[in-house]
């Protein structure tokens, strides 16, 4: 045991051996022939009986079942029967071929004619031929593999396999050319041979025949079996249907009935349709010589039959994969448009298809000596095998897509029953669902779920909750809308929590049908969502989802309920109350009012939100009222629901929406609801308001959401403020339901002027609202950027026609027209691009000028010219490509030059394919597959693009044949097939070419002002005469309309020319009296009164908001009798306008006006149109001026840069030279004291300014509001409008009304005591007294500065003064705010007082100021001022010195800047008073002209 226990461990081998064997028995060589009768398996396969399903022949057909066989058996037959095969591609002349199988005798034999094998002596191996590839191993004539062949011997084994494994072998040959007979009989295993028998033979007799008698006992067999015999048969069959009707194939004498590869697909199609109410489709293609596939469905199972140089591959291979690939990539395809949420992959095709293919292939490879799997490479098969677009059309209608559909839908609804819910008492794990008590349980048939729109609306649920009780009720918040399931894709219904959510709360399962609510957990379900559109399509969506999975869910009677709220409450002063649940009740309601409206106030309710709990409980106790159940009524109910949301009822829906007629509502009434009606009364409003949202209008090419506009109008916005406050103004005053991002995303799009974006941007773009570098992805927060009205805007816009527009009203708000009507059609200058409910629309851009130029030959009566389409900045090149019946194709190409043998320059990229993108595009070309670019550079800016591309030589030259546009993607496809538009009716049309568009406008332009439809001709000159007409009847409107605006400010302006001529004089006193005497002293004096724009009795509404503070004229003749403020345009006057000299400026302005209205009278319409593109144009050559010289700077700046940076582009920047301040401040004095002369010339009645010389300037200098005195009287307003239809004039919009002025930014520095020293801006005396009149003034908020009189005692004023408080009032928004620190202010009497008692000498008047009658401090001001002035620098001293002209005698005034102060309650302002300047401005407030330096 000790010694056993040291033995080393042995392996198992040397375990099991036997001690006895010696090494010789151990280890032995076996010849090739032994070898193969020991391990049979690796050459012919196993030896051992298998059972397999496969196809065999037998009672005359195919029959496919379980057989059992031995596979070498099998393959010894296949051998020779494959070398009877190949004998067809050595000799196309053989014809024949024989075989006969005899079970009872062991026997099988193959015959067939043509060369057979040469009967000769091979001189090297000294045996004849037919014994060498018989009977010696590695013999064939396949081994030169640089000789294409076609045929299945490959590796020289082949037929000496099958004399190996039989008991007698026997070959045959006759060889005609040799006049040669040859027979050899091998037996025993090929162990024995017996001579060659030679005969003589015919000469042109060529055979060969093998006949053998396989070896049984090596395959553990008696006999051949049947299931062998009929494989073989089957076999036979094969080479029939691969040879075709040139070969005449028999078995055991009788001609096998098959003579083409179709015949022999039949055999199988044939068979597997028997019980089948339908045969097979058999779809077939011979593509070429070599090629000829078939193909048929199967059932869910791949199945192939093929054949590869004759050999059978019955587990197909690379050859079959190759023709099914591109089946399945069609078929796939085709299924997957047809519905998109199929998404079916190409190995789902490959189960629904049965291909057969006959291939030959070039020296074929196989996985294995039995060559069941061809694994040859495709590029390697010698020939092509590119199926047609005919044949796979065929296979796609042939029944595959129907079944792949069909799959689909099985594979998805099995997927959908994992997701399914129960009828259980209590579910766990739903956030925010209320579960009623009673769900799922006996009583659960009572039970009602609510589903609302979102958290808000499930408190006020339940609040109501608090009277129905939680037993029978849940409820359950929806987040948003609920996803569209009848198209969604399978993964979006997988993934659709909501839908899972919603599956499982109601204890639904997929697919079952309900004739009761007994198995579910609620039998109710309730629909809570707001009364506005989006909450009709939430209704919808809810609807779609029960009819698409559980139709028979929407038969069960109450089963959908819908929950309604009021949209309106009234409520009366009486606490009388009244709801209305749709707006055309209320507008009923409010029309029987009458004039009877007072005591009456009404509120809106659009969301669920604006309900308080109190209401909800109110609704919830009236519950019968408010709930309305839907009834299925039948089939119609179902087309409709599909009408609204399926896909495949797009033209229907178009129509659909065609039919729709406003004033289309629900009747909220009725307690049931028909699924009919809730379609084409309710959801239809939805659709067509998301129609409208998405497809603008032909008139103005604007969409609602862009019409903000009118809030740009509105508020005169010519001065820049933020987006995001902007925004907010929107939201305000014009009723604006979306959110704001939507709206700041809106702003920012229409002030966008990269290249691809706006022709004409109608807002001014302030900071980054994005480049093409992103396509305006790149844009800054709302927050940080600025945007007022582009200067170009009213000019397309003018303001004349905005009394003719049509407004609408929404919430009791007056809000945007329903649509603007610019002097060009702006649809075509900044294109539009929008998908709506059934359909789309893509409008390119135009080249305004172009516009301008058919409107000219319109109003001409000529021909309109072809436009095309055209973006500003553009370089790149836009060519007409195709021209077809629904529009045009052009061809948008970038710009790509060579610069040298291996650099290539792109200057332009095509219209919106963005920069950022193509460096993306470029870098991936480096990092792919195929790199043929080295690398590249980027030279371009935010405005440019410029990159350097460099590759080699070689493969340059290849791109430039390939073509550079097409190769780098430059190039781009834009269509004129998809122009639809909203037209002036409201109804959307289908445009052809931008010209139907513009004449369209043409004709609207006109016809707009008399709101009348005149049809177009298709004659010109008819539509000309047309169109004159319209002109006349036109003019005559517009003319009226303008004169009666003129009459009016003419009448207003004689007036006041009274008024203040009775001021002066002292016939009229306005001071110290009271209000009612002053109105009565006007009344019998015959003063017109002019009542302020007023308001009929109506409803007061919640949240809206008091136009007439925003109206930008609001005063017109009224018919009724005069009250105290109809002459409140007199009495609201400025003090500073009642002089002499305003009553000269008034005088002069009248006889203007009057000038004006008679040119007015002389022109027309033509002329009026004409005046106004004359005006665009002007704007239009100032635009491209302005762009041209920032071009210009960009290419001088952008050639030293990029030549230095050629040079060295890897070295460091230097650090940049320090800036001067004081250059700065010099070159903001120049700026300055430039801007100050500009405007001071062009003030009326004003002498020049000399320039100060002052040591610091502004960093930037804001052009000058002119006139503020003029403004008051409304004159410049009219004034300004009318001049642009005077030839000689023309308008400057930009001061056309009162700008309501937005409040300067949180955090701006006040100026300080330096910045005060540098700049003194200054005002003339008629100004200040505006400001001072527009201004309400108390003695706690303001104390009023006074001047000492020049000459008299001399001393100066106290240095303990304190400054000046300044007014609260300083706050307000608007010009008055602006001058509000001028705090000077006299009774209009002392204003008057004539000169000599004011004691100012004529060489240097300083007026005399008294004491103010409304501040009792004042006098301690006067020393406090003169200390001030004490202590001015000299700098000061000199500028105030020099500023005054020797020969002026007008009184003029200086103010400094208020020092600054560094805490904002703390405020105090210094106001210093001088006669020694003059000048036309002076204000320093929050919105000042002048920006101080920021040390």
């Amino acid at each position: 045991m000790v010694a056993d226990s040291k033995l080393p461990l042995q392996s198992s081998n040397n375990a099991n051996m036997k001690p006895s064997k010696t090494i010789e028995e151990t280890y032995q060589k076996k010849t090739q022939l032994e070898h193969i009768l020991l391990r049979p398996d690796t050459y012919i396969g196993s030896i051992e009986q298998h059972t397999q399903r496969l196809w065999v022949y037998e009672n005359d057909e195919m029959v496919h079942r379980d057989i059992k066989f031995v596979p070498g058996l099998y393959k010894i037959f296949d051998e020779i029967l494959v070398n009877a095969a190949d004998n067809k591609q050595r000799d196309p002349s053989m014809d024949s071929l024989k075989v006969v199988i005899d079970a009872e005798q062991n026997l099988v034999s193959v015959y067939n004619n043509g060369d057979g094998v040469p009967v000769e002596v091979h001189q090297e191996e000294g045996v004849y031929v037919p014994e060498l590839i018989f009977g010696h191993l590695l013999t064939s004539s396949n081994y030169d593999d640089t000789v294409k062949k076609t045929t299945g011997g490959r590796n020289g084994y082949g037929a000496k396999l099958t004399n190996i494994f039989s008991t007698e072998f026997v070959i045959e040959t006759a060889d005609g050319k040799r006049l040669k007979k040859y027979k050899q009989v091998f037996s025993n295993n090929m162990g024995k041979k017996s001579e060659p028998a030679i005969t003589k033979c015919k000469e042109g007799e060529n055979w060969t025949k093998v006949t053998f008698k396989p070896d049984l006992a090596k395959f553990n067999m008696t006999h051949l079996e049947d299931d062998v015999v009929a494989l073989m048969r089957k076999r036979v069959f094969d080479l029939a249907g691969c040879l075709g009707k040139t070969v005449k194939v028999e078995l055991n004498g009788k001609r096998i009935p098959v003579k083409s590869f179709l015949d022999y697909v039949n055999l199988y199609l044939s068979a597997a349709s028997k019980n089948k109410p339908e045969p097979l489709p058999r779809i077939i293609e011979k593509v070429n010589a070599r090629w000829e596939v078939c193909v048929s469905l199967s059932e869910g199972q791949f199945q192939q039959v093929s054949f590869v140089n004759g050999i059978a591959t019955i587990k197909g291979g690379t050859h079959v994969d190759y023709v099914t690939n591109q089946i399945s990539n069609y078929v796939m395809n085709v299924v997957n448009k047809k519905n998109k949420n199929a998404n079916i992959k190409a190995h789902n095709v490959k189960n629904h298809l049965w291909v057969f293919v006959n291939s030959l292939i070039d020296n074929p490879a196989f996985d294995s000596q039995t060559k069941e799997t061809l694994t040859l490479r495709q590029s390697s098969f010698g020939s092509k095998c590119e199926l047609s677009e005919d044949f796979l059309k065929k296979v796609a209608k042939s029944g595959v897509v129907d079944s792949l559909l069909s799959w689909a839908e099985f594979r998805h609804s099995k997927d959908l029953k994992k997701t399914d819910g129960t009828k259980s008492g209590s579910i766990r794990g739903i956030p925010k669902l209320d579960d009623a008590n009673e769900a799922g349980g006996r009583n659960s048939d009572k039970c009602t779920l609510i589903l609302t729109e979102g958290d808000s609306a499930k408190s006020l649920a339940v609040a109501g909750l608090a009277v129905v009780g939680r037993n029978h009720y849940g409820v359950y918040p929806l987040r948003g809308k609920l996803l569209n399931v009848r198209e969604a894709s399978h993964k979006q219904l997988m993934d659709n929590a909501e839908i899972q959510n919603l599956k499982r709360i109601l204890g639904l399962q997929q697919g079952k049908e309900y004739s009761s609510v007994k198995s579910l957990r609620y039998g109710h379900l309730m629909i809570m969502t707001d009364q506005d559109h989006d909450g009709s399509h939430i209704k919808g969506l809810l609807i779609n989802f029960i009819h698409s999975f559980w139709p028979s869910l929407l038969k069960v009677p109450s089963f959908m309920v819908g929950f309604i709220t009021p949209i309106v409450k009234a409520t009366h002063k009486n606490k009388t109350e009244l709801s209305f649940y749709s707006m055309p009740e209320y507008e009923s309601w409010k029309e029987s009012l009458g004039g009877n409206a007072k005591g009456w106030s009404i509120k809106y309710y659009k969301g669920l939100g604006t309900s308080t709990s109190r209401e909800g409980k109110e609704y919830f106790k009236d519950l019968n009222k408010h709930k309305k159940e839907f009834v299925w009524e039948g089939d119609q109910d179902g087309d409709a629901i599909e009408l609204a949301f399926s896909k495949k009822k797009i033209e229907a829906r178009k129509n659909w929406l065609r039919q729709f007629e406003p004033g289309t509502h629900l009747d909220h009434n009725q307690t049931l609801i028909k699924y009919t009606d809730f379609i084409n009364k309710e959801l239809i409003l939805f659709s067509m308001a998301d129609l409208q949202r998405s497809i603008p209008s032909m008139v103005d090419g604007l969409k609602p959401g862009q019409r903000i506009l009118f809030c740009s109008f509105k508020r005169n916005f010519v001065k820049e403020a933020k987006v995001a406050q902007f925004s907010g103004y929107v939201s305000e005053h014009s009723a604006y339901h979306h959110g704001e991002q939507s709206l700041s995303s809106t702003i920012i799009g229409m002030a966008q002027d990269f290249v691809g974006s706006n022709n004409l941007n109608l807002l001014h773009p302030g900071g980054q609202f994005g480049t093409r570098n992103q396509g305006g992805k790149d844009a800054a927060s709302a927050r940080y950027i600025f945007t007022n009205l582009s200067p170009i805007t009213r000019y397309l816009f003018p303001k004349d026609d905005d009394g003719l527009l049509d407004y609408l009203n929404e919430d009791g708000q007056s809000i945007e027209p329903t649509w603007y009507v610019p002097i060009i059609p702006m649809v075509l200058v900044n294109g539009s691009e929008g998908i709506g409910t059934g359909w789309s629309s893509y409008i390119p851009n135009y080249n305004p000028r172009d516009i301008v130029a058919n409107v000219r030959r319109l109003l001409n009566g000529e021909e309109m010219e072809p436009m095309h389409p055209w973006y500003r900045g553009f370089k790149g090149s836009i060519e007409k490509t195709a021209s077809k019946e629904a529009g045009v194709t052009y061809t948008v190409s970038g710009i790509i030059e060579e610069v040298d043998e291996t650099t290539l320059r792109i200057t332009e990229l095509p219209i919106r394919r963005w920069t950022q993108d193509y460096k993306e595009f470029l870098d991936s070309i480096i990092t792919g597959n195929d790199p043929f670019i080295k690398e590249f550079r980027q030279y371009g800016d935010d405005t440019t693009v410029e990159f350097e591309i460099t590759l080699t030589e070689e493969n340059l030259m290849i791109v430039k044949q390939e073509g550079l546009l097409k190769k780098f993607k430059l190039t781009t496809a834009i269509s004129t097939s998809n122009m639809h538009l909203f037209d002036s009716r409201g109804m959307i049309k289908k445009y052809d070419t931008p010209e139907e568009i513009l004449e369209e406008f043409f004709h609207l332009r006109f016809e707009f002002y008399e709101k009348r439809k005149v049809s177009s001709s298709s004659c010109t000159h008819l539509k000309y005469f047309i169109w004159t007409e319209i002109l006349i009847k036109t003019y005559h409107m517009l003319q009226k309309f303008l004169l009666s605006n003129l009459e009016m400010e003419l009448l207003k302006m004689e007036n006041k020319v009274r008024f203040i001529l009775g001021v002066v004089k002292g016939e009229i006193i306005v001071n110290n009296r009271k209000r009612a005497d002053l109105f009565l002293e006007l009344q019998e004096k015959g003063f017109t009164p002019f009542p302020k724009k007023s308001k009929t009795v109506e409803v007061d509404v919640a949240g809206a908001t008091d136009d007439t503070e925003e109206t930008e004229e609001n005063s017109e003749v009224s018919a009724k009798g005069a009250t105290a403020s109809d002459y409140d345009y007199l009495l609201s006057m400025p003090i500073g306008s009642l002089t002499l000299e305003k009553v000269n400026e008034l005088c002069s302005d009248r006889d203007k006006i009057q000038q004006d209205v008679e040119d007015l009278r002389k022109a027309t319409p033509k002329s009026l149109w004409l005046k106004d593109l004359d005006d665009l144009e002007m704007q239009l050559d100032e635009q491209d001026k302005a762009a041209q010289a920032e071009e210009e700077g960009k290419v001088v700046k952008g050639k030293a840069k990029g030549e230095a940076g050629k040079r060295a582009q890897r070295q460091a920047p230097k650090i940049p030279r320090k800036i001067n301040k004081k250059d700065n401040n010099a070159q903001a004095v120049r700026e300055t004291l430039e801007n100050s002369s500009s405007s001071a010339m062009e003030t009326e009645n004003v002498p020049a300014v000399v320039k100060p010389k002052g040591r610091g300037g502004s960093k930037k200098a804001k052009k000058d509001d002119s006139d503020d005195d003029d403004e008051d009287f409304g004159i410049p307003d009219l004034r300004e409008r009318l001049a642009k239809h005077n030839i000689q004039s023309s308008p400057d919009h930009s001061a056309d009304m009162e700008t309501e002025v937005p409040q300067e930014p949180a955090g701006k520095k006040e100026p300080s005591k330096r910045a005060v020293a540098k700049k003194k801006p200054v005002t003339s005396l008629s100004e200040i007294s505006e400001s001072i009149a527009e201004i309400d003034i108390s003695d706690e908020d303001l104390e009023v500065v006074a001047a000492q009189e020049a000459g008299k005692k001399g001393r100066k004023p106290a240095a303990n003064s304190k400054a000046a408080k300044p007014s609260a009032v300083a706050k307000k928004r608007g010009p008055a705010a602006g001058k509000q620190t001028q705090a000077q202010q006299k009774l209009l009497t002392e204003m008057l007082k004539p000169a000599e008692d004011s004691g100012i000498s004529p060489e240097k008047k300083v007026r005399k100021m008294r004491a103010s009658p409304f501040n009792k401090k004042s006098g301690s001001i006067l020393g406090r001022v003169g200390k001030e002035l004490e202590t001015t620098t000299d700098s000061e001293e000199t500028l105030g010195s020099s500023s005054m002209s020797e020969n002026n005698t007008e009184e003029v005034t200086e103010v400094i800047q208020p020092r600054s102060r560094p805490q904002r309650l703390n405020r105090k302002q210094t106001i210093y008073v001088d006669s020694g300047s003059e000048t036309d401005n002076a204000t320093n407030d929050d919105d000042s002209d002048f920006e101080e330096d920021e040390d």
